[in-house]
């Protein structure tokens, strides 16, 4: 930390207070010069950093101004008085930021940052879906392309989603693209739904298996599933939600020891919160969440590389679908 000013060199030990739980010493020295810069850069550019549970603890914990799971940051990017956003997190999230603040400059540090489940589907798979059930609603997760929700009557996240089925008021709904999501909310409704063979790339991974050999290695763990496991998965699990229902699982129950079948970084960042709690950790990463680097936010406020942009005619439909779901 040579290089830093003494003001810049007390800031960084404070936000290293935060993470040294996570964060060995060595590795945070490589991170305090773009923290500062980028704490700096926000200031005089008038820029908030927005970024999801799956972001790294120097990212979530040292930069962000707001932090959470689709639906906060979904809601949160409504209220946002700043002239620039940048979304740590992958493309669909920075488009839907821009879909709810048309008006500002909505930037996304790395174009590749994607989704596989936004992969799944095509605008054009929706409109045969739709002539194949034609007057059943389509309920599309935010996990897609802003076309796709165009195409869609609501979105919903993971944490709202059976809500948002159930408020239709329908026997049957079309659900895309999380095939598994899908599966767990028709569990818990006696609305038919009908779904896509997406999958997430880091959940589908999880097994019955695991779940089994997590607690035979562990007798006394709690086990937290996210929705987008295996339907095997959840059923054998404590519990499932989001990814901010199980942070708030882990501080209102305070279980000696968790586990979050969920992206590797959520336990880091929620063990920051708790450290009372023991953390078992089976790591699945996403490697499209991991695109986003503390070099890259600093570069996106330096350079104002990359701004998302959307088709005025796709917003109209796709903003329109959105805030449906933030209406419920």
């Amino acid at each position: 930390m040579a290089s830093l000013s003494s003001t810049a060199r007390a800031r960084s030990a404070e936000l290293y207070d935060r993470v040294k739980r996570v964060i060995p010493p060595p590795e945070w020295a490589t991170f305090a010069e773009d923290v500062d810069a980028i704490l700096e850069l926000k200031r005089s550019r008038n820029a908030v950093v927005l970024a999801h549970n799956y972001q790294t603890p120097e990212i979530f914990h040292g930069v962000a101004d707001i932090v959470g799971d689709s639906l906060l940051l979904a809601r949160e990017a409504t209220k946002v008085d700043a002239d620039i956003i940048v979304l740590a997190g992958v493309h669909f999230m920075a488009e839907t930021a821009k879909l709810l603040n048309p008006e500002k400059t909505v930037l996304i540090p790395d174009l590749a940052a994607g989704c596989s489940l936004a992969d799944s589907i095509t605008a054009q798979d929706v409109r045969l879906m739709r002539q194949r059930y034609p007057g059943v609603p389509v309920v599309t997760y935010v996990n897609t392309s802003s076309a796709v929700k165009a195409e869609s009557d609501i979105c919903c996240t993971s944490g709202n989603a059976l809500k948002v089925v159930e408020s239709l008021g329908v026997e049957r709904v079309i659900m895309l693209p999380d095939e598994y999501l899908a599966q767990n909310i028709a569990a818990q409704t006696n609305v038919k739904i009908i779904a896509w063979k997406g999958h997430c790339e880091v959940h589908e991974l999880f097994t019955a298996s695991d779940v089994r050999q997590l607690r035979e290695n562990h007798p006394d763990v709690t086990i937290l599933a996210h929705p987008e496991c295996p339907p095997e998965v959840v059923a054998e699990a404590d519990f499932s939600g989001s990814t901010a229902a199980m942070s708030d699982f882990v501080g209102q129950k305070r279980p000696p020891r968790v586990v979050l079948l969920t992206e590797c970084s959520m336990s880091d960042n929620v063990s920051v919160l708790h450290p009372d709690v023991e953390f078992i950790r089976p790591c699945n990463l996403c490697p499209h969440m991991k695109r986003i680097t503390l070099k890259n936010i600093r570069h996106a406020l330096e350079t104002g590389q990359h701004e998302v942009t959307i088709d005025p005619a796709i917003a109209v439909s796709a903003r329109r679908a959105v805030e449906r779901m933030l209406a419920i």
